[in-house]
């Protein structure tokens, strides 16, 4: 499934390697450059794939398996209960349709691309989006304020609403990753004068990040709750609580067939 625009930017948090510099507090625009620079170049850097337990805020719970070929997923529970053997019956079918048609392969490939292409663009513009100020530090890591810019000019509609948002952001010192980031709409957001989108002022976003093996970080909660209007006035709603644990690496090489197995590993002890 293909993330919505606020959530498209918000996994822009996603990947890099350590720059080697030193953050300074005084220069809170260089500490945020310093993250999009190391998340830029860990995403490009990092080959790796997982599996891992994805609970959603209405009690259902997934096993996902990345592979090179694509990511398969299937349920564990459903509304907090386990699921029904209606429900693996679809989702196994659902799984043998996906592992034997390159087609849909290729779709979810290129779905991937375009949301991870989105997500590079908005994480560049971070530390010209806002403004930025140093609020406090630990040993471990500094938290960042931010207010839009009014001088800000975005591109495009995404970068429009992200524009729009206030809130905080911690970076990990020692790698210069982002840990986490959640803030809130400021204003109204309307496009075409509202006719082709309005999105309510107080939307919120919560995304946080863990480091789940040496230099790897993966979003392990996010927490979207945005609403408004679009298309004249048909309701559009962006509620999304979604947490992910229990990572484990899948080896190098595992097929989509061999991933199907990695599925069913331990999703008894769930229910």
């Amino acid at each position: 499934m293909r993330p919505g625009t606020t959530t498209i930017w918000v996994i822009a948090l996603g990947t890099l390697l350590a720059s080697g510099q030193t953050l300074h507090a005084e220069d809170p625009k260089q500490i945020v450059q310093q993250a999009v620079n190391a998340e830029l170049a860990a995403n490009h850097n990092d080959n790796s794939h997982w599996r891992y337990v994805k609970r959603e805020g209405v009690g259902n719970t997934s096993i996902v398996v990345e592979t090179e070929n694509g990511a398969i997923t299937r349920r564990v529970q459903e509304n907090g209960k386990p699921a029904s053997a209606a429900a693996l019956k679809t989702d196994d079918e659902r799984v043998q349709k996906f592992i034997h048609d390159p087609a849909l392969q290729q779709k979810q490939k290129r779905d991937g691309e375009n949301d991870e292409k989105s997500a590079t663009e908005l994480l560049n513009l971070l530390p010209t989006a806002f403004v930025w100020k140093v609020e406090s530090e630990t040993p471990e890591t500094v938290t960042l304020s931010f207010q839009p810019d009014p001088n800000f000019s975005p591109p495009d509609m995404e970068a429009r609403v992200m524009g729009k948002m206030a809130g905080t952001l911690v970076v990990d010192k020692a790698q210069r990753r982002i840990h986490t980031m959640k803030g809130a709409l400021t204003e109204e957001v309307t496009i075409g004068f509202g006719f082709l989108a309005r999105m309510k002022k107080g939307g919120t976003f919560d995304v946080e990040r863990r480091q789940i093996a040496p230099g790897v970080w993966q979003i392990t909660e996010t927490h979207v709750h945005i609403e408004g209007r679009a298309l004249f006035f048909k309701t559009i709603g962006q509620q999304e609580d979604e947490v992910k644990s229990s990572f484990s690496p899948v080896p190098p090489g595992t097929t989509l067939q061999q991933a199907v197995g990695m599925l069913k590993e331990g999703a008894g002890d769930m229910k």
